[in-house]
């Protein structure tokens, strides 16, 4: 199996990870629905995100919290859809990489989950 190690690789991790997230059955609502993603603008951004994540790239400009949170005002975001996101996305990493950075991809997105999870329900009880 392949190591995680390129942009070309983040691009294909990101982009197999979106086709299993616009048809599960718990969180594509949130996309394809409530968001509405434009995924000719999303796709690029969550390329830059994980390349700043996993190689340090200063790629990414913005405000990942900022954009979750009018979503979660009109659809509550619980856990069971972080936990949901996070089974889709560590499936596909282990479905394509192996190696420290496909762990590292792993491990970041648990705590991305974690955190989000725990803010948007604290937003929903202020």
């Amino acid at each position: 199996m392949k190591k995680l190690e390129s942009r070309e690789d983040i691009e294909h991790l990101v982009n197999s990870f979106y086709a299993k997230v616009t048809k599960d059955e718990t969180i594509s609502f949130f996309f394809t629905d409530i968001a509405q993603v434009d995924w000719n603008k999303h796709l690029p951004k969550m390329y830059a995100f994980w390349e700043s994540i996993l190689f340090g790239q200063m790629t990414y400009k913005g405000n990942p919290m900022g954009a979750h949170f009018p979503i979660n005002e009109i659809q509550a975001m619980e856990k069971k859809h972080f936990n949901r996101w996070l089974f889709l996305w560590q499936t596909t990493v282990e479905e394509n990489f192996t190696g420290e950075n496909a762990d590292m991809a792993i491990y970041k997105a648990e705590n991305i989950a974690r955190l989000m999870a725990f803010k948007m329900d604290l937003a929903r009880r202020l």
